[in-house]
């Protein structure tokens, strides 16, 4: 059975109004006839309310419907991907700021020959990680934007 008839079967067996159903969720009517046309499915959060509210297993519900299976595991995945790049980006700015910093701690000095021994090598690979996290930082608000 698709997760839409299954909303509408629990809901009857319940005997609640779209409206009422809609209420509990803090949602809008149109929202639950959606669901139950199968125009658009609910997020995780929003399927592990409706099984609180019919007192059923997220077993029974889920995977009842290949669809909102496959549509969950793809959120999962979305959202993973989302948190990889975000920890991509922040350690990426940390490492460049990282870089600066320990060119300032290291500092430069002149030997006996006059020759400057300074960590120069710090500063382009410095620029570099913040790029690199700008880029990625710029790649997940797209992403996060999107959705």
């Amino acid at each position: 059975m698709d997760f839409g008839m299954q909303i509408k079967k629990l809901r009857h067996g319940h005997q609640l109004t779209q409206e009422q159903l809609a209420q509990k969720l803090n949602v809008s009517r149109q929202t639950i006839s959606s669901w139950e046309n199968n125009r658009n499915l609910p997020d995780l959060e929003m399927v592990v309310s409706i099984s609180q509210i019919f007192e059923i297993s997220l077993d029974q519900l889920i995977l009842g419907d290949p669809t909102m299976t496959s549509k969950l595991v793809k959120d999962g995945s979305d959202m993973r991907k989302a948190k990889i790049s975000l920890y991509t980006t922040i350690i990426m700015i940390l490492a460049g700021i990282g870089c600066f910093l320990l060119k300032m701690m290291i500092g430069s000095t002149i030997d006996n020959n006059g020759v400057l021994h300074e960590p120069f090598f710090l500063l382009p690979i410095g620029y570099l990680f913040l790029l690199l996290g700008l880029i990625s930082g710029f790649i997940y608000l797209f992403r996060k934007l999107r959705h």
